[in-house]
């Protein structure tokens, strides 16, 4: 089983007291003590000194610890905060593991050590003294002492994937005291994430020739590593109590760790599936999808997959961990920049696989999607990659719940991206006329253009389909008074360009007929300018967590083959979004 470690960085041994308790009653199995910023290895080891003082309570708070323990007392060379000398932190160590046994400090009486002590690997590889004193201090194959207290062996780059690491690993492993080794280093890409994995389930697999092992990616790329773990199954995943006391960049809080991805339900055979985009840090759609799992019991975790601007990186992630036969990937959402770049990707991988990779025919359409479904062998290997396009269908699906029909309506879209892209393509497909309206006319006319040469190609649409998505003027609108309209710009999207903006303003909807529908794509705020203006007015609306509903249930029917559980969905997004609106 993997633990669940909270790490507690303090400056007062009575405040890691109470955290500790904290983190017990969380969920966690072991607190890490770190000790860094408060033991600061000087004022000399006399009784009266600072640092022996230091180390008594230091010794005392592992005793009442209400969690086993980690005790760590981290250099600043590795992240940490100690800048004292080595000697007195060795020291530190081998006091703490001797507590075992009855060599109790002299005051307070604990004769309890700490379950393991963290001693990085550049440390104890410093000199001979130093890792006589480490192993005096923990439980190996030759301690002559009843000592209980295991060493991890510790390896940390801040910066980068360290180009030694392989060899850091065997030399931990060749360390007759280690008991336990871990690796962290700072993520390039989500792809770093897969190394790590991989050395996990080498550990694993090794029947005990290798040692269990702790492999973390720091960063923004790094959570695949930690909700992952059990799946590979690492010793322990570290989650703070709170985002303001990690210990290291890109930890979860144990809330959101133990909650939201249901750490405790991932296993080996657990599938993946993950929002592909940039930014996704704050999207909805973990917390839907991971509730739906749960709802219909399967098992599967969701999790937010943060890939940069840009073809070329989209596509080596996508394939990297689409390809690999351990992860299980069976799904994505693809949303801003990398819509149009899930097409292109397919084609271009049909033409060289064949059959392997498909597309929808709302994909084809638009140039655009926003799903991934693969279907797997039973060796773990892609035999199937569908590309589809639930934009469309969750907007179509809103439209007509709304009481309107898009057969023969005039629609006007507004926007020219991924989304507006879809949403012009399904309402041709379903016999609106639709009018596009862009910022920048070229965009506009481009996208006209590019729906053309789609379904000129598409012997079952047709060309006709041409004639029936156009570019508009704004100059124009008023003759058009068109009945539906999408709003599919960042305009009023809370942290985007313009969050008071409005694609739209009062003498524009004006100008609308009396029973017009206005869908709002962006669903941060749940109120944006627009849909104020449209309520004015009088005008049927339909806000951006609806859709985001709709399109969310379409890509869950589809990596599920079950319905989704609709209302579930609804109520998580909108109480998300009250929670926005709440505030910390």
């Amino acid at each position: 089983m993997t633990l669940v470690c909270v790490p507690i960085l303090f400056d007062d041994p009575e405040s890691a007291a109470r955290e500790a308790i904290e983190a017990r009653d969380a969920g966690a199995d072991l607190v890490e003590l770190r000790v860094d910023r408060y033991f600061s290895g000087r004022g000399g080891d006399e009784p009266q000194g600072e640092c022996h003082q230091q180390a008594e309570r230091i010794a005392q708070l592992v005793a009442r610890c209400p969690l086993p323990c980690i005790v760590t007392c981290r250099p600043v060379l590795e992240g940490g905060h100690y800048d004292g000398p080595d000697d007195a932190r060795i020291a530190l160590m081998e006091r703490l593991g001797a507590s075992a046994g009855g060599v109790a400090p002299a005051h307070g009486g604990a004769g309890r050590a700490p379950s393991y002590i963290d001693v990085e690997l550049a440390t104890f590889l410093r000199s001979e003294n130093v890792r006589q004193k480490v192993r005096l201090a923990v439980d190996h194959p030759g301690q002559v002492r009843a000592v209980t207290t295991g060493l991890i062996l510790s390896s940390h780059d801040f910066h980068e994937r360290p180009p030694d690491l392989l060899r850091r690993l065997e030399a931990m492993n060749r360390e007759p005291a280690t008991r336990v080794m871990k690796v962290a280093f700072r993520a390039r890409s989500l792809r770093d994430n897969l190394e790590l994995l991989d050395l996990l389930a080498q550990s694993r697999g090794a029947g005990g020739a290798i040692k269990p092992l702790i492999a973390l990616a720091m960063g923004p790329y790094g959570l695949m590593s930690r909700v992952l773990a059990p799946k590979f199954g690492a010793f322990l995943t570290f989650a703070s109590l709170r985002r303001d006391s990690a210990t290291a960049p890109g930890q979860p809080i144990i809330g959101e760790l133990l909650n939201l991805y249901r750490f405790g339900a991932i296993g080996s055979a657990t599938r993946v599936y993950g929002v592909v985009g940039w930014p996704v840090e704050h999207s909805l759609s973990p917390a839907v999808h991971n509730a739906g799992f749960e709802a219909i019991g399967h098992d599967g975790v969701y999790l937010p997959m943060p890939v940069a601007p840009g073809y070329e990186p989209f596509k080596a992630t996508v394939l990297e961990l689409a390809e690999h036969v351990h992860l299980d990937l069976s799904g994505l959402s693809v949303t801003i920049p990398h819509k149009e770049h899930l097409a292109r990707l397919a084609h271009q991988q049909r033409t060289g696989w064949g059959d392997r990779w498909s597309l929808d025919r709302l994909t084809e359409l638009c140039g655009a999607g926003n799903t991934l479904v693969i279907r797997r062998d039973p060796k773990g290997r892609p035999k199937g990659l569908a590309v589809h396009n639930t934009d469309g269908a969750g907007l179509v699906g809103v439209v007509r719940g709304a009481g309107v029909e898009p057969a023969g309506a005039e629609a006007l879209v507004l926007g020219a991206g991924g989304m507006a892209r879809a949403a012009a393509a399904a309402l041709a497909l379903e016999g609106a006329r639709v009018w596009v309206l862009n910022r920048t006319p070229e965009r506009a006319e481009a996208l006209c253009a590019d729906i053309a040469r789609a379904a000129a190609a598409l012997p079952e649409i047709g060309s006709a389909i041409a004639q029936r998505v156009l570019p508009i003027g704004r100059h124009e609108l008023a003759a058009r008074a068109p009945g539906i309209v999408v709003q599919c710009t960042p305009l009023g999207m809370a942290g985007g360009p313009d969050p008071g903006g409005s694609p739209l303003g009062a003498p524009e909807l004006a100008g609308l007929p009396d029973r017009a529908l206005v869908v709002e794509t962006v669903y941060r705020p749940a109120r944006t300018p627009l849909l104020d203006l449209a309520r004015q007015r009088g005008l049927r609306t339909v806000d951006g967590s609806a859709l985001f509903v709709a399109q969310a249930a379409e890509q869950f029917r589809l990596w599920t083959d079950r319905a989704a559980p609709s209302r579930l969905f609804d109520r998580v997004v909108r109480e998300s979004l009250d929670a926005d609106v709440a505030g910390p």
